[in-house]
């Protein structure tokens, strides 16, 4: 295995809240922008790392997002936690498995994995229907792991009438790996993760950091944080404090996403922030 560091590229798939912008039904300014810049699909980002591709969270919007941005092949798919808005598009990596014809990995904790059996439960049968998801899951927490290059140990062959046949195969002796370093937080009461990828972090769905996880964001060019409105949230950041917790962690550029339509416009919101701070938009690349 060929453990690989560099520095990442991480493109802003979705950078909404839940509910995306515009909301259903709303005719507020923000909804009604003519600005591109204002119109977010749920968030989501791609992160490429040490030549390994790699999505944060795939949510309602997945099919659009991979079309939109041409994403043809993904590594692993790590989930930050369990919310419909960062899950809800599993099931379309379908057509990832029927044209790499081999499973996904998917990184997330144990109880989000619960989850995932709860609502996907189809995915999990024993007798399932012919052309369910096939995932790959690995339970991580809060210590580093590593993520490899989606080189299958079985294959996938595609039988009409009858599903998926698994056929074992042999992976090479070498392949590509990144090390990630994940960060806990608090979704209100729920235990969520960010990652590190080099000198890049995204946190995302938090409205705290427990002390000793700053120690892993020193020294960042990016970091991305959450921040759905002014004043507080019960399970967000507000913008007065993600700002404040852009100051203490330092990098070099800060990027706010999960944003909702009760912030300004996108020009207005920059014309607020320090510098080095602004709202991530859709199709933003970074690194």
């Amino acid at each position: 295995m060929v453990q690989v560091q560099m520095n990442a590229k991480l493109t802003f798939l979705g950078t909404g809240t839940s509910q995306g912008v515009p909301m259903i039904g709303c005719d507020c300014s923000v909804c009604k922008s003519a600005d591109s810049r204002d119109k977010r699909y749920r968030s989501s980002a791609f992160v490429e790392y040490g030549g390994l591709k790699i999505l944060v969270d795939a949510g309602p919007d997945f099919r659009s997002q991979m079309l939109r941005a041409d994403i043809r092949h993904i590594d692993a798919i790590l989930l930050t936690h369990n919310h419909k808005d960062h899950t809800g598009g599993l099931d379309d990596v379908r057509a990832f498995n029927y044209i790499e014809r081999a499973p996904i990995r998917i990184y997330c904790e144990k109880y989000v994995e619960e989850s995932l059996r709860r609502e996907y439960s189809y995915a999990f049968a024993e007798k399932r229907y012919p052309g369910v998801p096939e995932w790959q899951i690995t339970n991580i927490c809060e210590q580093p792991f590593t993520v490899c290059e989606n080189v299958p140990e079985v294959k996938l062959e595609w039988v009409e009438g009858q599903g998926y046949v698994k056929t074992p195969c042999v992976r090479p002796d070498r392949v590509r790996s990144v090390e990630i370093i994940p960060v806990r937080g608090r979704h209100f009461n729920l235990p969520v993760l960010g990652y590190r990828f080099g000198n890049i972090a995204y946190l995302t769905d938090m409205n705290f950091i427990p002390e000793e996880e700053f120690s892993k964001l020193r020294d960042l060019d990016h970091f991305i944080i959450n921040c759905v409105r002014r004043g507080r949230h019960i399970s967000h950041f507000s913008l007065e404090e993600a700002v404040a917790v852009a100051v203490k962690v330092g990098a070099k550029h800060t990027w706010l996403t999960h944003l909702s339509h009760q912030l300004p416009k996108y020009a207005d919101l920059c014309m607020e922030l320090p510098d080095n701070i602004r709202p991530a938009y859709d199709g933003l690349v970074i690194g």
